[in-house]
């Protein structure tokens, strides 16, 4: 487990620095020439962090040449700039998305590192999620490679909007509740990682069942989605069901595409899953029943996606914009920053793009899950989890190998 408090006489091991401004500084400020980019999808916060990186430079160093770079990556060649100031950037963190657009793909290495300096930019701030922070690790490469005097700090990029979350799974059971034997189907975000419906599942109380990518389930037969649906049904008169957007991709992608293919930020190509597994409940259920029964399908990942941020997330992503800040400032570069056993630290940006983080079906939050929903694992016994959570872990690590380098 990697530390960032280090006591005296700790046993060696792998650290990071600390967060936090430093005692002296790298960069003179009326040398600094920063930048900022956003990258890949949205998600709540990100106006946040460009407002805060901004005023951070400005308020607590006294940088005034501050760009925006308009549209991700691509906008580094595209020539596509905006000055940014504390006052353009005022009250940006009260809307969505982001003000500086972003977009999937356009990463060129040469080309970026070309025009950062061409622009005499010393300063390089990266907003974005796994591909993003892959593509800065790249260009931090190719900086040391031309030996320039750049700090490049990632800034990383998440969705876990659990109020907007627990809206639409509230809408849900209202939807179920007001007609008889209504189903209800809530897809959430996730194309790896079930975190998300997790979380939205335990803290709702309204769900009664939640599929994610990491655990298999399967429809027909003793134990499967279809009599679990049904046991319920005659327990409450309705059931609502949470699906992360990764999950059951096995069933439906071989007949629509490759299951293969990638987006343009090298994510892999999603079938809608909650739209699928409604109509495949609604067909067993006409196949039971002659009469119409409904089933409810709710999509709302964009609605979370693009909303503006809590309050909460808000000061999360102060503290990640300003810890950026004085990172940069203090010289370090090619790090991200993200908390470490509770505290912000500055950790290499290799590190956190080995892996991606999945809910691990050994470890108790799923556990609590299952208790909490009292649905079946859909697994005959712990000795299939644990092959199960190999498999993942397995299939994680060569999706991550064979993943290319060449998008946001």
């Amino acid at each position: 487990c990697s530390q960032v408090v280090v006591h005296k006489g700790s046993p060696r091991g792998v650290h990071f620095r600390r967060a936090g401004p430093r005692e002296k500084v790298y960069f003179k400020p009326d040398e600094v020439r920063a930048c900022v980019v956003t990258c890949g999808g949205l998600c709540p916060g990100i106006n946040t962090v460009i407002r805060e990186i901004v005023c951070g430079l400005n308020y607590m160093y006294g940088v005034d040449d501050i760009l925006g770079i308009v549209g991700g990556y691509r906008g580094f060649y595209s020539k596509n700039t905006v000055k940014l100031t504390p006052k353009v950037v005022n009250d940006i963190h009260k809307r969505g998305g982001t003000t500086l657009l972003t977009s999937r793909g356009g990463h060129d290495t040469v080309k970026i590192v070309d025009s950062i300096q061409d622009r005499g930019i010393n300063q390089v701030y990266i907003i974005g999620g796994d591909g993003t922070q892959k593509g800065a690790a790249l260009i931090h490469e190719e900086v040391e490679k031309r030996g320039m005097k750049v700090a490049v700090a990632g800034i990383p990029k998440t969705i876990d909007n659990d109020i907007e979350a627990q809206r639409a799974i509230n809408a849900a059971h209202v939807e179920v509740e007001c007609v008889e034997n209504g189903v209800g189907v809530v897809k959430l975000m996730g194309r790896y990682s079930g975190f998300i419906a997790m979380h939205a599942t335990l803290a709702s109380r309204d769900v009664d069942c939640c599929l994610i990518p990491e655990s298999p389930f399967y429809l027909e037969g003793q134990g499967g989605l279809f009599q679990f649906i049904e046991s319920r049904m005659k327990e409450n008169g309705h059931v609502v069901i949470v699906i992360a957007e990764g999950a059951g991709q096995e069933f439906v992608a071989q007949s629509i595409h490759d299951v293969n293919q990638k987006d343009a930020s090298g994510n892999r190509l999603l079938l809608d899953v909650g739209l699928w597994l409604s109509h495949k409940i609604k067909a067993k259920r006409e196949e039971l029943y002659p009469i119409y029964l409904p089933c409810d399908d709710l999509d709302p990942t964009y609605m979370i996606r693009a909303i503006p941020s809590n309050a909460s997330d808000n000061i999360y992503c102060t503290l990640l914009a300003q810890s950026a800040v004085h990172g940069a400032m203090a010289g370090y570069t090619g790090f991200t920053v993200g908390p470490v056993n509770g505290k912000h630290a500055y950790i290499p940006i290799a590190r956190v793009t080995e892996t991606q983080n999945t809910v691990r079906l050994t470890d108790r939050m799923w556990a609590r899950l299952l208790s909490s929903t009292n649905q079946p694992s859909f697994l005959n016994s712990c000795d299939d989890i644990l092959l199960q959570q190999e498999r993942v872990d397995r299939d994680m690590v060569d999706m991550i190998h064979k993943m290319k380098i060449t998008s946001t």
